[in-house]
């Protein structure tokens, strides 16, 4: 079977470099998923810029953020605050710990569990990185006004909210 023409214009267009440009009028511009998607990018690019002096990633700024707001949470309730799987939370607290910013202490009530505490510098980091995250959130939506933005963050948070069960 002879391939048609058709066929050949096809395989030698998969094989030039093809320039998309934007999406514009592509079906991707509806979906909410990819508008998600392209927000983060550019917002954990900025976090990303901030935070590179300090090497910390997103997930090491929520739990520290965490950890400062509810001093000896346990490794459970930090995975399930942050929706991050419990043997990866392991990971990250113990990066944390060897980074000198946080530390396990065995609880007295019931000694197979541990809070996590910060040390002190890790409560003189997590000010910093609060300040840095706070203006690279700004940067990172400089388009939007202040009451866009609140609106963005109350939308969103409907989003991955708890369902009501009084439907």
């Amino acid at each position: 079977m002879q391939p048609s023409d058709n066929d050949t214009s096809i395989r030698q267009a998969s094989l030039e470099e093809v320039d998309t440009g934007p999406v514009d009028g592509l079906i991707l511009e509806e979906r909410l998923g990819y508008a998600l998607r392209r927000a983060q990018l550019k917002v954990f690019k900025h976090f990303d810029d901030a935070m590179r002096e300090h090497d910390i990633r997103p997930a090491q700024f929520s739990s520290l953020v965490v950890i400062e707001g509810y001093p000896g949470v346990t490794q459970s309730s930090l995975a399930q605050t942050l929706a991050i799987d419990p043997p990866r939370v392991v990971n990250l607290v113990n990066s944390l710990e060897e980074r000198g910013l946080a530390m396990r202490v065995r609880c007295k009530r019931d000694r197979r569990s541990h809070g996590i505490f910060l040390t002190k510098q890790g409560e003189a980091l997590v000010d910093k990185l609060k300040e840095l995250s706070r203006q690279s959130d700004l940067a990172a939506t400089q388009a939007l006004s202040e009451i866009e933005r609140r609106q963005l963050l109350m939308l969103l948070r409907k989003i991955y909210a708890p369902a009501d069960n009084a439907d």
